[in-house]
């Protein structure tokens, strides 16, 4: 049955007080007009303070959710965010590798705003090898495109030749988000490698921590996709999107303000 928007499917873990994680994706896809579907892959306990614990799916359980979807709905767009054991990660590789689903937007997410570490390293090495090579995009920010890359990012210099070592694992294309720096501009500025290398600039809004802002920007990026715009057109914006959604971001909860 036709649902009249674009199915768009996340693939995450749940963030029960809503800032980041599954939630943030369903809000996000929704607002940009497109029918949200999802799959979780673990269950944490967190709020905008930090994360106190997880109880991870198994290949399994993430299987038995994702098959209804695809076996009843026409997906348009995907994106997968805290993918937390080598298990759930080898079977997301799977589900995509099989072809029923577009390529993902895939959200490398290693550490929470908080500073706790959502995957392990066998998780890591796999969805680098395994999940990278079936990406449409993989958009680390700063201090994931570091680890991924093995240096420091200080320059934009740095954020292409990271972008460059992220895509040589296989990416058709690489975002790496600046926002978690301000360049020497004074901008937050994301680079964007595919057949050629764009950059997007906007302003930096220095508004304290906030929460969910990776989640937010790869869910508006797989909707756009789902929309069927370029991958260029998508990232704008979803950008804008993000933007928008930090300068009005409400102060909800004790620690960092989600979107």
């Amino acid at each position: 049955m036709s649902t009249g928007k674009p199915v768009v499917l996340t693939i995450a873990g749940l963030d029960p007080s809503g800032g980041a994680g599954i939630v943030a994706d369903i809000k996000t896809i929704a607002a940009l007009g497109c029918f949200p579907a999802a799959a979780l892959t673990s269950i944490t306990y967190q709020n905008t303070t930090g994360v106190f614990g997880a109880e991870h799916q198994t290949a399994a359980t993430l299987r038995a959710q994702v098959q209804p979807i695809v076996q009843d709905l026409n997906v348009a767009g995907a994106k997968t965010g805290m993918l937390p054991t080598a298990e759930i990660v080898a079977e997301v590789a799977r589900l995509f590798a099989e072809g029923n689903l577009p390529a993902p937007v895939v959200d490398p997410v290693v550490v929470a705003t908080s500073g706790d570490v959502l995957i392990d390293d066998e998780a890591f090495e796999i969805l680098k090898m395994k999940l990278f090579p079936l990406a449409r995009v993989v958009t680390p920010n700063i201090p994931e495109a570091e680890k991924l890359a093995g240096f420091p990012i200080q320059t934009e210099a740095d954020m292409r030749r990271a972008a460059e070592t992220i895509q040589s694992f296989g990416a058709r294309a690489v975002l790496v988000k600046g926002g978690h720096r301000q360049m020497k501009s004074g901008e937050a500025v994301d680079i964007l490698l595919s057949e050629s290398l764009t950059e997007f600039r906007s302003e930096y809004l220095d508004v304290g921590e906030v929460h969910g802002s990776g989640c937010t920007l790869s869910a508006a990026i797989a909707a756009c996709l789902g929309k069927w715009m370029t991958l260029e057109e998508a990232v704008g914006a979803a950008k804008k999107y993000v933007t928008d959604a930090i300068r009005s971001a409400p102060r909800i909860g004790r620690g960092a303000r989600p979107l």
